[in-house]
């Protein structure tokens, strides 16, 4: 798909394809799954030096969207934190906090996103806070397998990406319905994801979208 016109009328096509893309999604894998029913179709990771002022992506996120907030270890963690916090509720988005739980308690966060060196802490965590929502990363058909506890997986790289997956071979769209099979939950594509290959995900089990620059890039 080309897109063409000013820059406004191409990032409201980009928001437009994503946010709709990813709404596909989600009731494809509510129709197969309950479990699916209740999570955001789209998510947008933050990364420190890639969106540096995420809380003014959250506040341009559709509502019911959701927002996974990485500070690795930044000073500023809880003020982004309650930024987040206030631009996401205003917005009707969903914040979740990664790894760090208790942040997310401190700016009243909906759940925790696990990298998948920490999947482990999933079990803990569902029985200390049920309310929360609780997603974890996998790269790999190993991690997807042994992942419990969790609500959801965000598998990546799907395509090629940036970042800290730019190492990372990509898993491929013709592979990924294998993959999500696999998995105890529901599973999220990330990686490398546009306007003009997220589309392709349709029909292949994912339950919704994730991203960093694609969606900075949409609703930025």
């Amino acid at each position: 798909m080309t897109l063409s016109g000013a820059p406004s009328e191409v990032q409201s096509e980009e928001r437009r394809v994503l946010w709709e893309t990813a709404q596909a999604l989600a009731l494809g894998a509510a129709a197969v799954s309950p479990n699916g029913a209740a999570l955001p179709p789209l998510l947008f990771f933050t990364d420190p030096l890639r969106t540096p002022r995420p809380w003014e992506i959250a506040a341009r996120l559709p509502a019911g969207a959701g927002v996974v907030y990485r500070h690795f270890g930044a000073p500023d963690r809880l003020e982004t934190g309650r930024r987040l916090r206030e631009a996401s509720l205003v917005s009707g988005v969903r914040l979740l906090i990664g790894l760090d739980a208790d942040l997310a308690e401190r700016v009243d966060a909906d759940g925790v996103h696990l990298p998948e060196r920490a999947l482990s802490a999933a079990y803990a965590l569902s029985g200390r806070r049920p309310d929360w929502l609780l997603t974890g990363a996998a790269h790999s058909a190993r991690t997807i397998r042994a992942a419990r506890d969790l609500h959801a997986l965000v598998l990546s790289p799907v395509f090629p990406a940036g970042g800290a997956s730019a190492a990372k071979p990509a898993l491929g769209v013709e592979a990924f319905p294998d993959l999500a099979a696999q998995a105890a939950c529901p599973v999220y594509a990330l990686g490398g994801l546009t306007a003009a290959n997220a589309p392709r995900l349709i029909g292949s089990g994912a339950c919704g979208l994730a991203g960093v620059e694609a969606i900075q890039t949409a609703f930025g």
